[in-house]
């Protein structure tokens, strides 16, 4: 298992500083939202973007003032995003958990109604701050083509569109591709989205771009997988959620269609194909490698 460590507590100070004061006749649903931003995340998807943006801009001689105000709101926005997503996830329509990262999950906590609101509020809040911090940006031109790639994979063409194919197809047996479509959508999407927004602000060529969102579908997938297999093997206490949610669900998942032997010779291509892409982009990608590694070969 990888050793690397990340220390996120500069990013993740960052990220809070966004979150919406909690007061006002609608403080319950802002205090059920900040509380699910605020619950122990390890902000993969900021750090992701964060990291990819520094390599473009420091290779152009960037300093680091210069472009973290036209990162950090849609750093910002990416964990909201994702914060919805698993709040609508634990719902009793959709998984029913009432643990996540060991605490109590939203709507456990606030009700069934509340826990829908608190995640449309995130959702919508998400888009709030990168439009208004888009006019502000030093590159417009880059905001909007971030906004828009942000829209594309938190959509039905991205995050949501897999989320929806893989509720509809609970219960059902799924084949490879399915399975991959479903992976590729709900967990990869916004892992895609990070790396390509991140290059994008930093000043990645199309062709960049591209090679960006190509490493993000394969640490999505290997997440996923990686996420199947510690389903299988690992604790509560461990997770810091329910195990064994996929069978109780009744989910295919790439462990129970190939076997866990197979799933782990799968995470170590795909992560090794993602390695490969990236020496494709220019810059110190150390920590990215680090980062890759500790995604798809991590306990919890």
């Amino acid at each position: 298992m990888s050793a690397f460590q990340y220390n996120n507590s500069e990013i993740n100070q960052l990220l809070l500083e966004y979150l919406p004061k909690k007061k006002g006749l609608q403080e319950t649903v802002i205090r059920a939202m900040d509380e699910a931003v605020e619950n122990g995340g390890k902000r993969i998807r900021p750090i992701l973007m964060y990291e990819m943006c520094r390599c473009f801009a420091e290779t152009c001689g960037e300093e680091r003032e210069s472009w973290i105000g036209d990162i950090a709101p849609f750093m910002a926005a990416m964990e909201m995003i994702h914060t919805f997503s698993l709040i609508h996830d634990d719902l009793p329509c959709m998984d029913n958990d009432t643990l996540r990262r060991g605490k109590p999950t939203t709507w456990y906590t606030y009700g069934e109604d509340m826990g829908v609101l608190a995640g449309d509020a995130l959702m919508l809040e998400a888009m709030y701050i990168v439009g208004r911090c888009a006019a502000d940006s030093s590159d417009p031109s880059r905001a909007g083509e971030a906004i828009q790639i942000l829209g594309e994979k938190s959509g039905i063409r991205g995050m949501l569109g897999g989320q929806a194919v893989d509720v509809e197809q609970t219960g059902k047996p799924l084949n490879e591709e399915q399975l991959e479509f479903i992976y590729r959508l709900k967990t990869g999407a916004l892992i895609e989205a990070s790396l390509m927004i991140g290059a994008v602000i930093g000043g990645a060529t199309a062709r960049e771009a591209e090679i960006a969102e190509k490493i993000g579908t394969n640490v999505g997938i290997a997440f996923q997988i990686r996420d199947d297999i510690l389903d299988e093997i690992s604790t509560v206490e461990e997770l810091g959620k329910p195990i064994h949610s996929d069978e109780k669900n009744q989910k295919t998942t790439y462990v129970t269609l190939y076997g866990l032997e197979k799933a782990e010779a799968e995470v170590e291509r795909l992560s090794a194909e993602a390695e490969e892409l990236l020496e494709e982009l220019p810059g110190d990608k150390e920590t990215l490698k680090g980062l890759i590694h500790m995604l798809t070969d991590r306990t919890n």
